[in-house]
């Protein structure tokens, strides 16, 4: 329905190159002990079009749980653009990541994130719509806040040498 997306922005200048930074937050790795998140892609490679499955946690070897949320990098511009969609019943998430050159060898992030509900009704969406917007510019602060973190964890992965694999 038109009219009831909701969107929340943030940005930050960050003291890495934009290929460091790439790395840390658009290339999904099995585990992310910086978020504590599993993801399962399905394929090899992270590009536009691939598919994923993220549960809370470790998963160790086992099947994420049935219902864990599916998401799909809709958008991958290497070292510039990654958008992926994750649904969630009754609903849909959007994040989209932009990075640029910034003076002294840093980068620029910006985050976007957008909600789109999938069922309710108006006046439903209405009450939630505030909340939404509250809990989408915490999460873009909190991921903004973790930056740093992703990138020395990307540094220390060998999975994610060349930019490109999951």
């Amino acid at each position: 329905m038109p009219g009831w997306l909701t969107v929340a922005e943030g940005a930050r200048r960050v003291p890495y190159v934009r290929s460091r930074v790439w790395r840390a937050l658009a290339v999904l790795q099995p585990y992310c002990a910086v978020c504590d998140v599993s993801y399962v892609v399905d394929g090899a490679a992270t590009k536009q079009g691939t598919e994923f499955v993220c549960v809370p946690g470790r998963l160790d070897d086992q099947s994420p749980p049935g219902g864990a949320p599916r998401g799909r990098i809709v958008e991958w511009k290497p070292e510039h653009r990654v958008a992926t969609r994750l649904e969630l019943t009754p609903e849909v998430w959007v994040t989209t990541i932009e990075l640029a050159d910034a003076p002294d060898e840093s980068t620029d992030v910006s985050i976007t994130l957008t909600h789109e509900p999938l069922a309710g009704g108006l006046l439903r969406r209405r009450r939630q719509r505030k909340t939404v917007r509250k809990v989408a510019q915490g999460t873009i602060e909190s991921e903004l806040d973790k930056v740093a973190d992703h990138v020395c964890q990307a540094e220390q992965s060998p999975d994610s040498a060349d930019g490109s694999s999951a």
